[in-house]
């Protein structure tokens, strides 16, 4: 999972335009053993010289690229460039050593700070502060979906086992599966999905009349709503849930629709609406439209099925941290109903 694909910042928008469309993150499954070869030897000191460890014991993996890229068999210290990252090596039983805040935040997102408290922060999401990252002493940095190489190259010169370790078109299983193969993790990351796709099943299935029912997935924008793909991370949860979503949204993908207008308003109405905002601009806008006929006059609002909901984790592409949050924001919203 992509972000919106408006508004994005200028990397994610770079990002978008470069990595081809095929989940080239799956190339990460594609581990294999360790090499201490010739040129292995030399990424292996020069990971040293920035305190990253012993380069005896060293596995090679794809990135989301396709680049080869060797690791430490057993890493220890690993820095996270965004949340989708943070969430993985969380779920996976790994604390990280640095990481960055979390989308639109100037703090680590809300529902993973009790868990990384004392981790230091090495700059916003996929703006790392190159001091704050040497600091960290990483065997392994995981870069998330970043496209820009003159920083790349930064970060594979404080450790050469740097990786991208999503395209914009993956989704968070195949990500995730991509970053426990990266650690070294890849059947607990499998076991992490299958518990994760029972409770999914679950919790849609005890969700009474509400079973079913077509959930509108909102972001509000200071420019306006924007209603998320059925594949998009929280549009795929739902899905997994067995929910549906309105007509206007049944729409393959994992983005955002285009900011909306007030005169397309209805297109975010469903038997529920849940409502999502990332800055204090996002705030400001939906608190002014609440006021007006055309949002009023939807029928999750004269319903009072409207549910206000944590955008850091229903926006972003997700993992299953995340993911255990969403199921547990629309059980219940829709059980207690």
């Amino acid at each position: 999972m992509p972000y919106a694909q408006s508004p994005l910042s200028p990397v994610r928008r770079r990002a978008a335009r470069v990595l081809a469309v095929t989940g080239a993150a799956a190339l990460l499954l594609a581990g294999c053993g360790s090499s201490n070869s010739g040129d292995s030897a030399n990424s292996a000191n020069s990971a040293n010289s920035s305190g990253s460890g012993n380069s005896a014991n060293k596995r090679t993996v794809k990135d989301a690229t396709g680049k080869a890229v060797e690791v430490p068999a057993e890493p220890e210290r690993i820095v996270t460039l965004t949340q989708e990252d943070l969430d993985a090596v969380l779920a996976l039983g790994v604390k990280p050593v640095g990481i960055t805040n979390g989308q639109g935040l100037n703090e680590p997102p809300a529902y993973l700070k009790d868990r990384v408290q004392g981790v230091p922060v090495v700059g916003n999401l996929l703006q790392p502060v190159m001091d704050k990252v040497i600091a960290a002493k990483p065997d392994l940095i995981l870069a998330g979906d970043m496209q820009d190489e003159q920083m790349l190259r930064q970060l594979r010169e404080i450790t050469p086992a740097t990786l991208v370790t999503m395209a914009p078109t993956d989704d968070w299983k195949l990500a995730f599966r991509g970053i426990g193969n990266a650690v070294n993790k890849l059947d607990q990351a499998n076991k992490v999905i299958d518990d994760y796709q029972a409770k999914a099943t679950e919790a849609g299935a005890d969700l009474g009349r509400n079973k079913g029912a077509a959930v509108s997935i909102v972001r509000w924008n200071p420019t306006g709503p924007s209603w998320m793909e059925k594949k998009q991370f929280a549009g795929g949860v739902a899905l997994d849930m067995g929910l549906t979503r309105p007509t206007a949204q049944d729409k393959d993908g994992n983005a955002h629709s285009p900011a909306l207008s007030l005169e397309k308003l209805s297109e975010i109405d469903g038997d529920w609406l849940f409502l999502s905002t990332l800055t204090d601009d996002g705030k400001a806008a939906l608190k002014d439209v609440q006021s007006k006929p055309a949002y009023q006059e939807l029928n999750a609002v004269k319903n009072n099925r409207t549910v206000t909901v944590d955008g850091s984790v229903w926006s972003t592409r997700g993992g299953p941290l995340a993911a255990d949050v969403v199921i547990g924001d629309f059980g219940k919203a829709l059980s207690a109903s």
